[in-house]
Order: C-alpha cells, then sequence, then structure tokens
C-alpha cells in the first residue's frame, strides 16, 4: 500500500534550483524525515535559458518558450522521484489497522500490531489513557509508561496536567492534540 501521509517540497518545474523532495511524517506525533533533493535537470536547464533569453529576447516569449521545454516530462519525472522517496519511507512507516493512521517506528507497539496509542486503549479497555495529574492507573500518553502520579511523566517528561501547547514557531497556543499550527502551519 503507498504512503499518503507525506507533502510535496519540489521546487518549480523551471526554474535554477527545480528538483523534487518529499517529506514523510508520522500521523500521531508528527516527527518528520525527508527524502533526498532529486535535481530536475530538464527544469534547471530551462531556469538557466530563461534568464539568459531575458537578456537578448522578448521575456513573454521566452519564458513561453522555455516553460513548455520544461513541462515536457516533468510530471513522469516527478511521479518517478516520489515512487523512489516512499520506497525509501516505506520500512520508516507502519498503518496502524485500528485508527489507518500511518505511525513511525516511536509510536508503532510490535507486540500488539498497533500503534502505541491504539494499544494502550485496547489494554485499558478502551477508556483512553489520561492525562490526568492524579496516578490511579492512568498512562503516560507520550511514552505509554503507567503514570505513578504527579504533574510529569517520570518516563519522558511530558507534561500529564497540560491541555494545550505552544507553537515553537510563533507561539500561539493550541489543544495538545493539534497536529499543525492554525497561524503558522507548523507541523508538531
Amino acid at each position: 500500500m503507498a504512503l499518503t501521509n507525506y507533502r510535496d517540497l519540489s521546487t518549480s518545474m523551471s526554474d535554477v534550483s527545480a528538483g523534487f523532495q518529499f517529506e514523510f511524517f508520522c500521523e500521531k506525533c508528527g516527527e518528520t524525515s525527508r527524502s533526498a533533493f532529486k535535481p530536475y535537470r530538464k527544469g534547471q536547464i530551462t531556469g538557466w535559458l530563461s534568464r539568459f533569453a531575458f537578456m537578448f529576447y522578448d521575456l513573454n516569449k521566452a519564458s513561453r518558450a522555455t516553460g513548455a521545454f520544461a513541462e515536457a516530462g516533468g510530471g513522469s519525472a516527478k511521479s518517478e522521484a516520489l515512487a523512489e522517496a516512499m520506497a525509501a519511507a516505506a520500512p520508516l512507516y507502519e498503518r496502524c489497522e485500528t485508527c489507518r493512521k500511518w505511525v513511525g517506528r516511536e509510536c508503532w507497539n510490535a507486540g500488539t500490531g498497533t500503534c502505541r496509542e491504539c494499544a494502550t486503549k485496547a489494554a485499558t479497555g478502551g477508556g483512553g489513557g489520561g492525562y490526568g495529574a492524579s496516578g490511579g492507573g492512568s498512562v503516560c500518553p507520550n511514552c505509554q509508561t503507567p503514570s505513578e502520579g504527579g504533574r510529569f511523566c517520570h518516563e519522558c517528561g511530558f507534561d500529564m496536567a497540560s491541555t494545550h501547547k505552544s507553537c515553537p514557531a510563533c507561539g500561539v497556543t493550541l489543544p495538545r492534540a493539534a497536529r499543525f499550527c492554525t497561524d503558522c502551519g507548523h507541523g508538531f
């Protein structure tokens, strides 16, 4: 099954820095990995041609001519680059059959064959772990270590009492479950 947890970071098809790159992410914690940048030589040549054509020809005609050159075969080159990137990223992600999300190795529970969050829910009878500061059987939602009480997890330092988090990029306050900042788009 093809990965669906990626963002396209590719640059313009007719620029001197044309190329393809993709960022894959865990749909639970937001941890990312990027594919290697694969240059698109035809697009880079087009970028240089359009820069030089600007000095000698009408800019509008030069842009149309060089742009058509870059677009020819660009779609298939991008598809090939995506297929290569997916093949390289596939060993890093598993699909949880319970919640149907792609998760990284840090969020994967190999013993149950599900993500850690779904494994915790199944172990506690679907009761959903707990963000509470009281001990009493709660489990840290970050590392799934049984809590011994207190505000912070004794294993990973997760703030068990907090219901919100701040975006490191712009500082806006968001709900703890947010995967992306609503103001600047930063991925968690």
